[in-house]
């Protein structure tokens, strides 16, 4: 009797770890980690939605948002998690991508998009190849950055200086064609925006 019981309840743990494998639980999909794997141009919208850090929009495409602000609010520099998107101009973006995604980067893909009332297009995506509408390589100029800052150019970073000043940057922010209605400009803003669009050709 008692040698009949083990054998059934050893063929019922075999019974038992083969249906197991064979038909394993589901699994709910991990979002998180596909909302920065799968970027579309639909990832990036209005910038001024973003939480804006000192001169800068950002925020996370997985929800980490408060990691994010925390590294690029920190005097000390930091490691920014991933899915974090740093936005200067709505025409940019970086987004830090996973572990491996490529060294000389530090894992952030670098974006140039065409920016209407309609939405976003993406123009160029990439790494150490990624120029922007000013000729400059995004990697050059962000690698200058001192490596406590993961990256991340500032006036005092060690990046060099951009070929736009404040004025043209906040002008860019506040007119965002994806956030519907632009904010009202300084003077010394919509000059810079005219001697910006001049320049351009825009």
């Amino acid at each position: 009797m008692t040698r009949n019981f083990a054998n059934i309840a050893f063929v019922s743990a075999i019974a038992l770890t083969l249906s197991a494998c064979a038909e394993p639980a589901e699994q709910a999909p991990d979002t998180a980690a596909s909302a920065t794997e799968n970027m579309t141009a639909a990832s990036f919208g209005c910038i001024r939605d973003l939480t804006q850090v000192d001169r800068f929009f950002v925020g996370n495409l997985d929800g980490d948002l408060e990691a994010t602000v925390a590294v690029a609010s920190s005097e000390d520099g930091g490691v920014f998690p991933v899915g974090s998107v740093v936005q200067l101009v709505p025409g940019e973006a970086m987004v830090k991508r996973a572990k491996g995604f490529n060294a000389d980067t530090k894992d952030w893909e670098f974006f140039e998009f065409e920016v209407s009332p309609e939405g976003t297009a993406i123009r160029k995506r990439g790494h150490v190849d990624v120029v922007n509408r000013f000729d400059g390589n995004c990697l050059e100029c962000h690698e200058k950055a001192r490596p406590e800052f993961d990256m991340i150019c500032s006036t005092d970073n060690g990046c060099d200086p951009i070929p736009i000043n404040d004025a043209m940057i906040r002008a860019l922010q506040k007119t965002d064609p994806r956030c519907g209605a632009p904010l009202e400009l300084t003077s010394e803003e919509s000059e810079g925006l005219a001697a910006l669009m001049a320049a351009t050709g825009r």
